[in-house]
């Protein structure tokens, strides 16, 4: 027996709770881990509370990031005993995820734990964080540089903002933090901003081309704050969009790109291949300080991840929500 955050969907309604759940209910795979950590994403906030179309079949276990133990596998990559950590491949979405104590997963989608991290560190950085380093890698493919200026994060003060914000920094970029909470302003500065904004300043409609400003962008909000980011990202810039916290739709023109030469770059960690996910965690392990993560992170038990799946909808979570699934 196991235990496990459960979503089921019927005749009764749409309803998450926890479950005590037999062995034989895991789901096909060729790899078995014992999980210790998992975490709490926007996805898995809109999965649990049913905000959004997030689960495709039901029942479902949520959580789209584990770490843990491997107990038997397999598959010839992996062996008992190895520590493990996945992001995504719509784990929490189609299969069963993270939020549990065990779980069956194919073996292709689970990469080693990096030597850098503890498994609760692994999942305080987890798909946000690994999100934020992919972001981080594009800017630098096309060429973004410290000396060219300033790069721009939205949505800030949430859980790859954060971890974006840390590393930009880290990196000796000069970075601007925008965020609906403008209370965290000190804790972004902390995290490395050199100024903070106020998200209203990008989410209303705006104009197709505004006053030149960012080198480049870290955009996880979507909809006008993201058309609004590109036009005023400078000549060459480049804007980096990985988020949909406003919303999915992007109202804007072709003004940024075919007058200023913007780049937009689509992020997307659920399905990037194995070699770009080893990267980004070498680099996090590199260019993330882990005397940071304690700043941006907070940590529950499984049986809380419900309640504070509706306070991250609800806007009211800083940071990172590491949820530790033995308690």
């Amino acid at each position: 027996m196991f235990k496990a955050l459960l979503i089921d969907k019927d005749a009764a309604g749409y309803r998450a709770g926890i479950a005590e759940l037999e062995d034989d209910r895991l789901p096909e795979g060729d790899v078995t881990v014992r999980v210790a950590y998992s975490t709490l994403n926007y996805k898995d906030g809109l999965a649990i509370t049913g905000k959004g179309p997030v689960v495709r079949s039901f029942p479902m276990v949520p959580g789209i990031d584990l770490a843990g133990t491997v107990e038997a596998s397999s598959h010839p990559g992996f062996k008992a005993g190895d520590a493990v950590l996945l992001n995504g491949w719509g784990v929490g979405e189609v299969h069963w995820g993270g939020l549990a104590q065990r779980a069956r997963l194919k073996g292709d989608w689970l990469v080693p734990l990096p030597a850098a991290f503890t498994p609760a560190q692994a999942m305080a950085i987890g798909t946000a964080g690994y999100t934020a380093m992919l972001c981080v890698l594009a800017l630098e493919k096309h060429g973004v540089t410290p000396d060219q200026g300033e790069i721009l994060v939205t949505g800030a003060a949430g859980g790859v903002g954060s971890v974006a914000v840390a590393v930009l920094a880290k990196l000796g970029y000069r970075v601007v933090a925008s965020t609906g909470r403008v209370e965290e302003g000190d804790y972004l500065k902390e995290l490395g901003a050199v100024e903070v904004i106020d998200r209203a300043t990008l989410s209303a409609p705006g104009k197709p081309l505004a006053r030149e400003r960012w080198a480049g962008a870290v955009d996880t909000v979507g909809s006008h704050t993201l058309a609004n980011v590109c036009a005023s990202t400078r000549y060459r810039g480049v804007v980096t969009a990985c988020g949909l916290a406003q919303g999915m739709d992007l109202p804007a023109s072709v003004a940024p790109f075919i007058l200023r030469g913007v780049t937009l770059a689509g992020i997307d960690s659920v399905y990037c291949p194995v070699p770009e996910r080893l990267a980004a965690w070498q680099r996090l392990g590199r260019d993330l300080e882990v005397t940071k993560l304690a700043r941006m992170t907070c940590e529950i038990g499984l049986s809380e991840a419900v309640a504070k799946a509706g306070e991250l909808i609800a806007g009211r979570v800083r940071g990172r929500v590491v949820v530790d699934v033995n308690r």
